[in-house]
Parts: structure tokens; C-alpha cells; sequence
């Protein structure tokens, strides 16, 4: 007889906890800081390519309160994005990941790519961002699975469709993908679901997306709402990238009211103030 191969014991935070369930224990949702270390992302393009900017980004997104640090080095915006190979994403990492890590804060890897997120991991990074669900890279779920990570599993689509109902679009996507994690050995209690705010997805399907979240949480698992400075503002009120504080602020608030458990923002002091605030007067109910 074969023995069976151990489960990976779950990945832990610096407090040697599990990673999810300490992020979810809180009264209001955790909120993950935007780190792109990319010369190209649509909001921030460029601003943290160094390591000691990005290091310096990184400690004031966590003494502003930010729970995760999801540090991406390939730009995945919506739009006139250009694809990298993995070495030039590791590139990008490696003069920074292991620093951001030693910072104490759980860090996520923003990657499709499985060969990024294996050697992001072996730095200390403590969950995968995929913004590809699973349904990009045949090896990530396996590799996840076998890590014992927790993995963000967001919607995509390669191009919008105003004609298809969205949430039929978003809830069918999730189906395949927790197929696709289950096979790789991914435990459900690992798995957070992201509707993919702006990715694939007209700005009204965006808005649905933000406005009937609620529905995805007949799956059963946690979500994340990444809407931070996301193009569907402007379509409500004409605006760039680095004056949509408000919007991004009234759709997260939003989000959480909706069951959000978890915000991924570039303004880490405001969005943090305003989760705790509305929790605040939540409970004088």
C-alpha cells in the first residue's frame, strides 16, 4: 500500500497563525495595499519601480493600517497592458519581495504565472492573487495545492460584452475554477472569490458586479472587492485615475455592506478610516 502523501501544513503569518482566518476575524474588512513594483500599471505606473520606493510604499500602506501587501510586477490593467515573460517579473521582485516580506504583514503575490508564485512563496509571500481564476496557467492549482497557500480567485474575461448577464458570466467562471482547485488539491477553507472589478467587463457591468455581490456569497467563501481608482468612476463623474478617492471609497463601502471581507486599495489611510468608521456606526444600530 501506498501512504498517502501529508497535506502541506497551512501557510501562517508572522504571528504564526493561519493566514485567512486571522484576516477575516476582524469587525470589518481587511484591506490589502496596492504595490505595484511595474513601470506601467494604469494608477501608479512607474512611482515604486525602485526597491527603496517601493520598500517606502510598503511601510506606509502598513502604518496606515493595511492587513496584506499585494505586491504585482506585471501590469494586468484592463486595458493596453503589455504581457512580460516570468523573468523579467522576477526581476522586478527580487530587489524588493524578501524586504516587503521581513515587514511583518502578510504578502500576497499578484501573478498568473505558476513559476512567479512558486519562487514568491519560497520568499515568504503568504497568498496568491490570480487574476486569471485558475484558468491561465495549467500548473498553478496544483502548485498552490501542493504549497498549501491560500489563493485569490478573481474573474476575468479577455474581452467585455455588454450583451451577456455578468453575474451568470462571474458565478459560471467560479464554478469552473473551484473545478479546476479542487482537482489541484486546494481546500475550499484557502479560497477567496474576486468578482474582477473592470476586468472584462463593461463600467455598468462593473457597477452590477459591485451592486448584487451579495449573490456570490452563495458560494460560500469570503470575497474581495478590488474597485481603488477603476475606470467605471469616470464614467459617473469624469475623472483620472489619481482623483477617484471618492468613488473608490463609496463602492468599497458598498462592497463590505455586501459582504465584502476583504478591500484591495491603492489609498490605504482613507479606506481604512472609512471601513472602520462605518463598522463603528454600524454597531450604535
Amino acid at each position: 500500500m501506498i501512504a498517502a502523501k501529508p497535506r502541506p501544513p497551512a501557510v501562517t503569518g508572522s504571528a504564526g497563525r493561519p493566514v485567512l482566518p486571522a484576516l477575516l476575524s476582524k469587525p470589518y474588512p481587511a484591506v490589502m495595499g496596492v504595490l505595484n513594483v511595474t513601470p506601467d500599471s494604469f494608477s501608479d505606473g512607474g512611482q515604486f519601480a525602485a526597491p527603496e520606493r517601493a520598500l517606502a510604499q510598503a511601510r506606509r500602506m502598513i502604518a496606515e493600517g493595511a492587513d496584506i501587501i499585494d505586491i504585482g510586477a506585471e501590469s494586468t490593467r484592463p486595458y493596453g497592458s503589455e504581457p512580460v515573460s516570468a523573468e523579467e517579473e522576477l526581476k522586478r521582485l527580487q530587489p524588493v519581495l524578501a524586504d516587503v516580506v521581513a515587514l511583518g504583514v502578510p504578502v500576497s503575490i499578484d501573478s498568473m504565472k505558476s513559476a512567479v508564485v512558486a519562487w514568491a512563496l519560497d520568499q515568504g509571500a503568504a497568498i496568491a492573487n490570480d487574476v486569471w481564476g485558475l484558468q491561465r496557467d495549467s500548473g498553478m492549482a496544483g502548485l498552490v495545492g501542493e504549497r498549501g497557500a491560500p489563493i485569490i480567485v478573481m474573474h476575468n474575461r479577455e474581452h467585455a460584452d455588454p450583451a451577456i448577464d455578468i453575474m451568470q458570466d462571474i458565478a459560471a467562471f467560479f464554478a469552473k475554477s473551484l473545478d479546476i482547485a479542487a482537482k489541484g488539491g486546494i481546500s475550499s477553507d484557502r479560497i477567496v472569490l474576486d468578482p474582477g472589478i473592470g476586468f472584462g467587463k463593461t463600467p455598468e457591468q462593473s457597477m452590477t458586479a459591485l451592486a448584487r455581490l451579495g449573490e456570490l456569497q452563495s458560494f460560500g467563501l469570503p470575497l474581495l472587492v478590488g474597485a481603488s481608482r477603476k475606470r467605471f468612476i469616470s464614467t459617473v463623474t469624469p475623472s483620472e485615475p489619481d482623483q477617484r478617492l471618492g468613488g473608490s471609497i463609496a463602492a468599497h463601502l458598498l462592497a463590505a455592506q455586501n459582504g465584502a471581507r476583504i478591500i484591495r486599495a491603492h489609498d490605504v489611510a482613507e479606506t481604512v478610516q472609512a471601513l472602520r468608521v462605518a463598522a463603528a456606526i454600524r454597531e450604535c444600530q
